[in-house]
């Protein structure tokens, strides 16, 4: 297996951009493709996002909030949307705390991976957060309303079996903790 130019690359003949928005852009591209056909590829543009783990005691913080595409309510990692030019270090301090009204003494990367490669762009990093410390109220955005839980490892398993968990960064953490349970690492 090589991780280096492949065959199999397609290359980018036209991009047509459909819609910018607050979040996302959507484009349509006509690639080449190997054999020399052409095809149409529908692609999101994403800034990227960061996602914390954070412990207090022996207990993971979690928010609950309605997301619109599911139409139900979700329990989640406090997670959000990189700013234009942020780092992914500060963006999930910034998230911690306006999400839980949690601060951190320190953040450590656990890995990035992109949510959903087929179609688009967007890489999520994730970070454990230690030394929480409660600073204060939520610093939620005017159009962002959530709850935020502080569950135990039997509870996020059981959230899981009844799918108010079933985002893919969530589950992740909720194993990741399994790991760190059984090990004391988180990677």
């Amino acid at each position: 297996m090589s991780l280096v130019k492949s065959d199999y690359e397609e290359v980018t003949i036209s991009t047509k951009p459909i819609f910018n928005g607050k979040v996302i852009s959507l484009q349509v591209d006509e690639v080449q493709l190997p054999n020399g056909q052409t095809a149409t590829r529908e692609l999101v543009k994403h800034p990227g996002a960061v996602a914390v783990i954070a412990l207090v005691d022996d207990r993971m913080i979690f928010v609950d909030q309605f997301r619109k595409p599911l139409e139900r309510m979700q329990v989640e990692i406090p997670a959000g949307k990189l700013d234009s030019g942020e780092e992914p270090l500060e963006a999930a301090r910034r998230e911690l705390e306006e999400e839980t009204g949690y601060a951190c003494e320190s953040l450590s990367h656990v890995c990035s991976f992109y949510t959903s490669p087929g179609f688009a762009d967007e890489i999520l990093h994730i970070y454990v957060a230690e030394g929480l410390k409660q600073v204060g109220e939520l610093k939620l955005d005017e159009d962002e309303f959530l709850d935020c839980l502080l569950l135990t490892f039997e509870d996020a398993q059981r959230l899981i079996q009844e799918q108010r968990i079933s985002d893919s960064k969530t589950i992740f953490a909720v194993y990741a903790w399994q790991i760190y349970r059984l090990t004391g690492k988180w990677s």
